[in-house]
């Protein structure tokens, strides 16, 4: 693991505004004059046109790789913990990079990033993250959204002061309904295909219907532990909240950056030849340093000469002092949840000691 090969190692800056030209890769249309986003969970000053999040995400991605399993939700419940740490180093109005499902949703409504970006080796992960996108874009609040992730009636009495563990209890009393999976579905699929004119191939299109399907069938279980509701509900040491549905502020940020197509879902593998360096090359050409990469715990799957790839790939992204890795590494029989300890390192430090290619 990177963490064992490397060393481990703040501070806030104020918001920096630059001016950039939205435009890498073929195809990719030019803005001039654009900003960084404004932090503090204001609406972001800037979009990505639907063209422009396209093409950013179709010349990042790799070809379609291979996990062992399709990792639909976090498997980690101790994830929220090191975000008092993570806050304290890092600054808003940076690039987040991420790997995964949903947990990233949390890291970015803590970091507030003027762009995110979420890697995985599969194809269904660009597929599960273009579901959340539609339905966080056809959602007001964290009631209509759980409502319309796992089609259950919203119950009555929600409120945006609603505590999420009461806002999952009171759907855990509801039930499915196939009358409204299917409008839920068939607003999805218009969102994406014609309100954002995303060429989806018809395999995108399937693949975002199965996993819909199956977040209708299981609802919050759809991994048995944790599941859904104990990950929204699950806190840092101090017993505060911090999950993307904790609070309606946490669930607009990431509304808002949904909405100006600003999470850009990659394939990419960590060690591949070409989706980091891609991401990388792009942030660099608009002057946005890397705030937060999660790694979740991918670095253990990095065997045979692909750490050392992922080392170089790393370098070439554009970090400063506060640019900090969020890792988890095993940790069975800890306080920090099933299996999972979270950690973080300071990336500027630990990539000097990338191997020469």
């Amino acid at each position: 693991m990177m963490g064992a090969k490397l060393m481990s190692q703040t501070g806030r800056l104020v918001t920096i505004a630059v001016c950039v030209a939205l435009g890498i890769g073929a195809g990719v249309t030019a803005v001039s004059q654009a900003r960084l986003p404004a932090p503090a969970g204001t609406s972001p000053a800037v979009r990505l046109t639907d063209r422009e999040l396209w093409q950013l995400s179709v010349d990042a991605s790799e070809p379609n790789g291979f996990f062992r399993s399709d990792n639909l939700t976090s498997n980690e419940l101790g994830f929220e913990r090191v975000i008092p740490e993570l806050l304290s180093r890092t600054r808003p109005g940076a690039a987040y990079l991420g790997v995964g499902p949903e947990q990233n949703f949390t890291y970015i409504a803590a970091v507030r990033p003027a762009i995110a970006i979420i890697f995985d080796i599969r194809r269904g992960n660009l597929q599960l993250q273009l579901m959340y996108k539609a339905i966080f874009e056809l959602t007001k609040d964290r009631a209509d959204f759980v409502s319309m992730l796992f089609s259950r009636p919203r119950p009555r009495g929600l409120t945006a002061e609603t505590p999420v563990a009461d806002l999952f209890a009171a759907f855990s009393a509801a039930t499915n309904d196939e009358a409204l999976y299917e409008r839920n579905l068939a607003a999805i699929t218009e969102r994406l295909l014609k309100v954002h004119a995303l060429p989806l191939p018809s395999l995108d299109v399937e693949g975002i219907g199965h996993i819909y399907r199956v977040f209708f069938e299981r609802g919050a279980a759809i991994r048995f532990s944790p599941n859904y509701a104990e990950l929204m509900s699950a806190t840092d040491e101090a017993g505060v909240y911090r999950s993307y549905l904790a609070s309606e502020s946490n669930f607009t940020i990431i509304r808002d950056l949904e909405t100006s197509n600003l999470i850009v879902p990659v394939v990419g593998d960590f060690a591949g030849p070409k989706a980091i360096r891609r991401i990388g090359a792009y942030l660099k050409a608009h002057g946005v340093p890397v705030s937060a990469f999660y790694l979740s715990n991918v670095e253990q799957y990095l065997q045979d000469g692909k750490w050392a790839a992922f080392c170089r790939n790393v370098a070439t992204l554009p970090l400063d002092a506060s640019s900090t890795f969020i890792r988890s590494t095993s940790g069975r029989g800890s306080t920090f949840g099933p299996g999972f300890v979270s950690s973080l390192g300071s990336m500027a430090t630990e990539t000097r000691s990338c191997p020469a290619p």
